[in-house]
């Protein structure tokens, strides 16, 4: 081979490699551009309906139109709620945008298909209780103060006064906190909202009645954490696992296990209970709707609508004069 062709051919090679790792690198930021939460669902929805396609001889990926109507049908007469079936069905879109075919779901036959769903069981959505200021002062009144007990509470009390999603709550760092004279300022590196990871920040005042920051220094006093996550895994012999950071998965089931210590309902509580609660208990005290968005970083207003209803329902109620 003469050396001109041979030069040629080894650079038409690093061409071809470099475009490859190009490509793989592409794949990877379109994977990122969803949360590792979404990515988690879109995962096992697309698990479900690869098994739900072997079962009944059809192909997942690229599927055709008619396989994601039939099992989009499947599901609203399993009993699926509509919610549930839309996420399913934008699982399927993600992975066959990921894997560069056509996605059929973005067909007309589908988007009826999904209509026909909503239209005829319904989209109405099965709300958690708010674990309210009072809800959260009974709680934590029950609790134990061993190391557990001393995490929970900080928890609790941090996931409440700050209004955080369990997501924030457990990605939370020590770097993340910064005291001052009236409380400490919390630093959201990234959130539901803030996907590029811009950052913000929620500020939490010592307070008098629940004293969340009093809370969150005894534990931090109590497990010798210094840096790195806040809150972190406890074994059975009651040392704090270095550095394993808690799942936002583990926020629900201890906002559930001591709601039920006190004899509440626990399937009525969520991880985002301590959230709902901020903003029921603030809406409630008559806070202006626009310092209950400082804290929960809401964009629009009316999202906050259905809390401040509820939370208002029987303030002036317009049959006082007559019921």
């Amino acid at each position: 081979m003469p050396q001109e062709i041979a030069v040629r051919s080894r650079n038409s090679v690093a061409v071809i490699l470099s475009l490859e790792a190009a490509a793989g690198a592409a794949g990877d930021y379109a994977r990122a551009s969803k949360s590792a939460a979404t990515r988690r669902a879109y995962q096992a929805d697309a698990a479900n309906f690869a098994v739900w396609c072997q079962r009944h001889g059809l192909e997942p990926l690229p599927a055709t139109v008619d396989t994601v109507a039939a099992y989009l049908a499947a599901l609203a007469t399993a009993g699926l709620k509509a919610s549930t079936i839309t996420r399913r069905c934008a699982g399927i879109r993600y992975i066959h945008r990921i894997a560069g075919v056509e996605s059929p779901t973005s067909s007309e036959s589908i988007k009826a298909v999904l209509s026909g769903i909503k239209r005829t069981i319904g989209t109405s959505v099965t709300r958690k209780a708010p674990a309210t200021a009072e809800t959260v002062r009974v709680i934590i009144a029950e609790m134990p103060t061993d190391l557990r007990g001393l995490r929970d509470r900080a928890l609790l009390l941090i996931g409440f006064a700050g209004a955080l999603r369990r997501s924030e709550l457990v990605a939370l760092d020590v770097a993340d906190l910064e005291e001052s004279p009236e409380g400490f300022h919390v630093r959201i590196r990234r959130s539901k909202t803030d996907q590029e990871g811009t950052g913000d920040f929620v500020s939490i005042p010592y307070g008098s009645r629940l004293l969340p920051i009093r809370a969150l220094k005894d534990w931090l006093e109590a497990s010798g954490i210094t840096q790195g996550a806040v809150f972190r895994s406890i074994r059975r012999s009651g040392k704090v696992v270095d550095p394993e950071r808690l799942s936002d998965r583990s926020v629900a089931n201890i906002v559930k296990a001591h709601a039920e210590a006190v004899g509440l309902d626990p399937a009525v509580f969520s991880g985002h209970s301590l959230r709902a609660g901020f903003v029921t208990s603030a809406l409630q005290a008559g806070a202006d709707v626009l310092r209950v968005m400082d804290v929960t970083r809401h964009r629009q207003i009316n999202t906050l609508r259905v809390y401040d209803r509820r939370a208002k329902a029987f303030k002036q109620h317009a049959g006082d004069a007559f019921l």
